[in-house]
Formats: C-alpha cells, sequence, structure tokens
C-alpha cells in the first residue's frame, strides 16, 4: 500500500501542490513555447519532458542526495551554470530558425518529439533550484512517524508531478491554439522565435544568478 499522510495534511498538500503548479515559471515557459511554435504534440512532448525532470528531483530528495547541493558551494554553481548553458544554447536555436515555412519544415525534424522531451527533461533536471524546492517541499508532509519515509516521500512527488504535468499539458494545448493562428505568416513566426530566445536567455541570466538559499 502506498503511504500517504494523514487526510488534514494530504489537504494542505494538495492545496500547496496545485496552487505551485499554476504558478508561471521556466518549466511552463519551456512547454508554452515548444507549443505555439511548432504545435500541441510537442508542447505535450516539453510536458513529459519537465515531468521526467521532476521525476529525478523526487528520487533526488527521497533519498536526500539533494542535500549536496545545499551544502556543497561547488556543486551548486556546477549545476546552476551547466543548466544556464543549456537554456542559452536552446535560446541561439531559436534566434536562427527563420520566420520562413520551408526553414520551419527544415527545423522539425532537428527538434523531434524525442528531442524535445529530452530538452524538457535537461532544463529541468538541470536546475537546482527545482532540486532544492523538492528537498524543502516535499519532507514538510511526511509524518516522523512514517514507517517508510522513501516511500512516502516518492509517492508525494509522483502527486506534485501529475498534478504539474497536468497543468504543463493545457497550457501547451492552450499555446498551440494560440500558435496556430500566427503559424501562417513567416513575420510573425520569426517574431516569436525571437521572443522566444529572449525569453530563455532571460532564463538563463536568472539561473546563474541564483544564490543557494
Amino acid at each position: 500500500m502506498i503511504p500517504m499522510p494523514e487526510p488534514a495534511l494530504l489537504a494542505a498538500f494538495l492545496a500547496a501542490t496545485l496552487a505551485l503548479n499554476l504558478t508561471p515559471g521556466p518549466d511552463m515557459a519551456y512547454v508554452a513555447a515548444r507549443a505555439a511554435g511548432q504545435g500541441r504534440n510537442a508542447g505535450v512532448a516539453a510536458a513529459f519532458g519537465v515531468g521526467a525532470g521532476c521525476l529525478v528531483h523526487t528520487g533526488l530528495a527521497a533519498f536526500g542526495v539533494s542535500a549536496v547541493l545545499r551544502h556543497s558551494d561547488f556543486a551548486f554553481a556546477l549545476l546552476k551554470y551547466a543548466g544556464a548553458a543549456y537554456l542559452v544554447h536552446m535560446a541561439w536555436g531559436m534566434w536562427r530558425a527563420r520566420g520562413s515555412a520551408e526553414a520551419a519544415a527544415a527545423a522539425l525534424p532537428a527538434r523531434g518529439l524525442g528531442r524535445i522531451f529530452l530538452e524538457g527533461a535537461l532544463t529541468n533536471t538541470l536546475n537546482p533550484k527545482v532540486a532544492l524546492f523538492f528537498l524543502a517541499f516535499l519532507p514538510q508532509f511526511v509524518s516522523a512517524e512514517a514507517a517508510h519515509p522513501v516511500a512516502a516521500t516518492i509517492a508525494l512527488g509522483f502527486a506534485f508531478n501529475a498534478s504539474g504535468t497536468a497543468v504543463n499539458v493545457g497550457v501547451a494545448v492552450l499555446a498551440s491554439a494560440a500558435g496556430a493562428r500566427v503559424a501562417v505568416s513567416p513575420l510573425w513566426r520569426g517574431i516569436l522565435n525571437r521572443a522566444a530566445a529572449l525569453l530563455f536567455v532571460g532564463l538563463a541570466l536568472r539561473l546563474a544568478l541564483a544564490e543557494r538559499p
């Protein structure tokens, strides 16, 4: 049987989870950018990729590995700069993409659903702030008397991830519908690509300047 917290604690967890997952952040921005630029399937792939990254953080939080990031300046800096560099790499690809239908079609094979899934997972996994969030958030809802605290943490992580993935899939559907209206215009496709690139540069700078709590 999957260990879960007491009903009152579980209700508090679910309310906090919903509020947090509805708050816009880098993961949601990535999903929206992919869906608006390449359609619903791309956005959904990005959403599930982000979910895969969250599963990594859930495991790290459950087994305490994320504690290394809290106590090691070097580990935190290494991971955050790697994540920032990866965001800049994606931004450069978006910036170079042209607005023409021909170039857009040519770019699709290079960003297939598998690659988009991987990018979503890496974007989430390489963010040390997410690791620290999971380490700080999940244990609050695990009872000190829990017989299996690791299993309880993993169960809560799965619940949090299911909610977040559902929200991001909804974002993908909405963003793809908005993107479809401008897809026929090379001008708007170019503007969308450049705007997404600037957004990712901003996210990279924010991550690079993040301080360890």
